[in-house]
């Protein structure tokens, strides 16, 4: 049988990646599905992906898959023809990154999971896939003006705080799997109410969406995509922006000036961007600016304290626990430093 894991030094291959010159392109994508053998669509997956040459890291259990990928751009369309050949998989959204240069990974990792985003629920005693109604960036600004509609943010404090949409109910939860029963508890008095939910990128709402139709809530809505798509449609399509803060564009556009003045600690930023914790690791960019200092030479910038950010606390709840913001970073040899790695975040 074919070799189904990269058994290639990695540092050859980030070396090998670096110097390439082969245009890709980076993308994302999602869906809940049952599938009966976790492991052997694993390695079938595996197979056909690495054919193309597409790197990445895939994320597949019972109940679906999550990827995020660097594709070469050549072979795009091959790519889509191969995953869209599986039958689940057919013509699913792909988050296509914008202003990348698809080296946000070196190698294709598939590993199987109990599950593609920690939640813990029981799936035995529901369908993942009885999702709540699809909407899109002008469905949700309509749906959102009737008095009769809560909008639930389902993400964590820590991104709610940079940005919300308007009215939104605001769960104070470190993480997905305490904001599902929060929220139920919130809701309990209003499962005949429109509930529309949000997230960054539309996984998270889509299991949730399922879970609390099996709860007895009755019109259940998904922003389509989350804000990351809720923004592409706004500015393609001139619609009203009813998002708070900070939107994902407007974070980007912050951290490129700020790669200006700090390049090269930390380069990609649009790539980091594609990777389903994009709002933890832009906050962590916001929060660096606030608490270290910059010093500039020819040949390099120091950042002090730049290691680790931590006794993080909301305003809004003085208790919280202690939440570290953890970087890593590779010293290179010309003495210039790269974050290669955000950690810790839940």
């Amino acid at each position: 049988m074919k070799k189904l894991h990269n058994k290639v030094n990695k540092e050859e291959l980030k070396q090998k990646m670096l110097e390439s010159n082969v245009e890709r392109t980076t993308l994302s994508f999602y869906k809940y599905a049952h599938i009966k053998d976790a492991e052997k669509f694993r390695n079938e997956l595996y197979q056909t992906l690495e054919a193309i040459e597409v790197y990445g890291r895939i994320y597949v259990s019972d109940e679906g898959v999550n990827g995020q990928l660097s594709v070469p751009t050549v072979n795009l369309e091959e790519f889509k023809t191969r995953l869209y050949a599986v039958e689940f998989l057919d013509k699913v959204r792909l988050n296509i990154a914008i202003d990348d240069d698809g080296k946000s990974f070196y190698v294709l990792k598939i590993k199987t999971r109990q599950k593609i985003v920690a939640d813990g629920l029981n799936d035995d005693t529901f369908d993942v896939t009885n999702r709540g109604v699809h909407l899109s960036a002008k469905g949700f600004n309509e749906i959102t003006d009737d008095p009769n509609t809560i909008v639930i943010d389902m993400r964590n404090h820590y991104e709610t705080e940079v940005g919300h949409f308007k009215n939104a109910v605001l769960p104070d939860a470190d993480t997905f799997r305490e904001a599902l029963p929060k929220v139920e508890k919130m809701l309990e008095a209003d499962k005949n109410k429109n509930i529309v939910m949000y997230c960054t990128g539309g996984i998270r709402c889509e299991k949730a969406s399922a879970y609390y139709k099996h709860k007895g809530f009755k019109n259940v809505f998904q922003l389509d995509g989350g804000i990351i798509e809720y923004a592409r449609q706004v500015e393609q399509l001139g619609l009203k922006n009813k998002f708070i803060g900070k939107t994902l564009s407007s974070m980007i556009e912050w951290a490129n000036e700020f790669l200006k003045i700090s390049s090269p600690i930390v380069t990609n930023v649009e790539s980091l961007a594609t990777h389903i914790l994009i709002v933890p690791t832009m906050l962590v960019i916001f929060y660096l600016s606030n608490v270290t200092s910059v010093r500039r030479n020819s040949k390099t910038v120091v950042l002090k304290n730049v290691l680790t950010l931590s006794n993080y606390h909301s305003k809004s709840r003085r208790k919280r626990k202690k939440q570290p913001f953890l970087m890593e970073q590779n010293m290179e040899k010309d003495g210039t430093k790269h974050i290669t790695r955000i950690m810790n975040f839940k």
